[in-house]
């Protein structure tokens, strides 16, 4: 048997346009000798539909879309992902379904039995969990069909009472099958890898992953879909944040990595990969990628043409405009220098170095006009007040309204400029800084942004060095610096670290070496900052624990 991967970029809701992405591959591994092509979750819709599933028309347009794809699968068999309506007497209305397609029609059903609720995931929303699962009769083989979650509760701690592989087991297949939607964080990558192979070893069978790829708003999908042996060993994987179509045959994948039909990746870098995570460069290499990829899918999908950004000087916005230059093209973004009564010469002339660098349209628009005109019209309430925050955010406001102003005029999608550290701890003006479309470095510490812009800079000066090297400031006051209202980032963003992504209660990042003050004080701003990150803008997510639909957390709340 000849099984071929489609690792395709789909499109939430597009019906005409995955349709004719998934025929068009079918007929490409029909030509190049396939008995079955494998596609990934939910294909034929896009994955996350979220509640376009609570209309029944959504769904039977895409079950109509199944039937259509398995009339041209002549010759040739597939494998599609797609929601299905639940006959029985209980329990939500619908199944996330594979469906195995040949000779022309639907020829059998395997729907998904874990639902992941967890993270990014609500699966149990709409759908209900498979109890009883069978192996799929193709050619002379048994397949045990799957769909991502349901290999992915493997190691010490099950978080599932039954693993639908057991039961497929007890019919003897002869290879496993599964397609997932897996999203990208720069961390997880190793760990698909090695969780798959653990489920070749322990079933001893080969296993053929096919997994999502394409960005689909905050959601980025890196595919590496990937073949192992019956050992576990890699017999061959797709590059993260591309398309393709491989072929491999079954026979040959029983013995060594790489007796497949396409050359194998060394086993060593695999496991190491695995056991330790990617190393520092490999992290911003992976990085790059995918805030790249994920920037402009989002521009693609949403027929956005060109953007726009504040450019300040500092390395955030700095980092956010050479993004927008490699996925987008320099004729496409826009940089505006907006100086205002506290901007330092050399913030200036860094961001004008920096555009000059990147040959981007800018321009260079003062704000002091407007804050002069916002303040006089606030003085007969503010009288001799001290000045203060107040002040400073009016600064920020009379920005986000130039900025805004120019998106409307000219159609160009206004990017935020801010980073996770900043988000986390509340250092941001709401209606400000913090406005924007789609936040495209809010899901970067601080000191991984310093990481990636070092990191792009290691062949050719890109970011101006003194952008690098000077102390981060929002300018809003004479000589401000964010150490002067934050702990230093080296120092606050592994505490960030074990809050957001590992879920510690403060107790116990104190226990784990950090500083009591400094956690209690990082702890406090994080919670109390919870209001302004339900406004801001989509984050791009690339690691294990975004904000936005991955971490839900209470308004108001006295835990920590």
């Amino acid at each position: 048997m000849i099984v071929a991967l489609a690792q395709l970029n789909f499109v939430v809701g597009d019906f005409e346009f995955n349709t004719r992405r998934i025929v068009q591959s079918i007929e490409d591994a029909r030509r190049q000798g396939a008995d079955l092509v494998v596609f990934s979750e939910l294909s034929v819709c896009g994955y996350p539909p979220a509640d376009l599933l609570n209309m029944d028309g959504f769904v039977q347009t895409c079950l109509k879309q199944v039937d259509h794809i398995a009339a041209v699968c002549q010759g040739v068999a597939a494998v599609v992902g797609a929601p299905s309506f639940n006959d029985g007497p209980k329990g939500k209305k619908l199944f996330n379904s594979a469906f195995l397609l040949s000779d022309g029609k639907v020829q059998f059903r395997y729907d998904k039995g874990l639902l992941p609720t967890y993270d990014v995931f609500d699966e149990y929303r709409y759908f209900e969990p498979a109890e009883v699962f069978h192996t799929v009769p193709f050619m002379d083989k048994r397949i045990a069909l799957t769909v991502c979650e349901d290999l992915w509760d493997i190691g010490p701690r099950p978080m599932y009472r039954f693993h639908p592989m057991d039961q497929l087991a007890k019919e003897s297949p002869d290879l496993i099958i599964n397609i997932s939607a897996s999203p990208f964080s720069w961390n997880r990558c190793g760990e698909r890898l090695s969780t798959f192979a653990e489920n070749a070893r322990r079933y001893n069978l080969p296993v053929f992953l096919v997994n999502q790829m394409g960005a689909h708003s905050e959601l980025i999908f890196d595919g590496g879909s990937a073949a192992f042996n019956a050992a576990g060993e890699l017999a061959g994987r797709f590059e993260p944040f591309e398309e393709g179509l491989r072929l491999y045959d079954l026979n040959a994948l029983g013995g060594a990595a790489g007796s497949g039909q396409v050359p194998a990746d060394d086993p060593a870098v695999v496991t190491n990969q695995t056991a330790a995570g990617p190393g520092q460069e490999e992290k911003n290499a992976l990085l790059l990628d995918a805030l790249c990829f994920g920037l402009k899918d989002y521009f693609r999908k949403t027929g956005l043409k060109k953007a726009i950004l504040g450019l300040s000087g500092g390395l955030d916005s700095a980092l956010t405009l050479v993004l927008a230059e490699m996925a987008l093209g320099k004729e496409n973004v826009w940089a505006v220098l907006m100086p205002g009564p506290f901007s330092s010469d050399h913030s200036i002339s860094d961001a004008l170095s920096l555009a000059g660098n990147l040959g981007v349209r800018h321009d260079i628009l003062p704000i002091d006009p407007v804050v002069t005109s916002l303040e006089d019209s606030l003085q007969a309430f503010f009288g001799d007040l001290p000045r203060d925050i107040a002040e400073e955010n009016i600064q920020a406001r009379a920005r986000a309204v130039l900025l805004m102003g120019l998106s409307n005029k000219f159609g160009h999608m206004l990017l935020n400029t801010s980073n996770k550290s900043e988000a986390a701890v509340g250092y941001g003006t709401l209606y400000g800084d913090m406005c924007g479309g789609l936040s495209v470095i809010g899901d970067l510490y601080k000191t991984e942004v310093y990481s990636l812009a070092r990191y792009i800079n290691r062949e050719k000066e890109i970011i101006p060095r003194n952008t690098m090297e000077k102390p981060p400031s929002a300018e809003l006051s004479p000589g401000q610096k964010d150490s002067d209202s934050l702990p230093e980032y080296g120092h606050m963003d592994p505490v960030l670290f074990c809050y957001i992504e590992r879920e510690m209660h403060p107790d116990e990042i104190v226990a784990a070496g950090h500083d009591a003050k400094l956690v209690n004080k990082v702890v406090r701003l994080v919670n109390a900052s919870e209001f302004k990150r339900k406004q801001a803008a989509p984050v791009l997510r690339v690691s294990q624990k975004g904000f936005g639909v991955g971490r839900r957390m209470p308004i108001v709340a006295k835990y920590c």
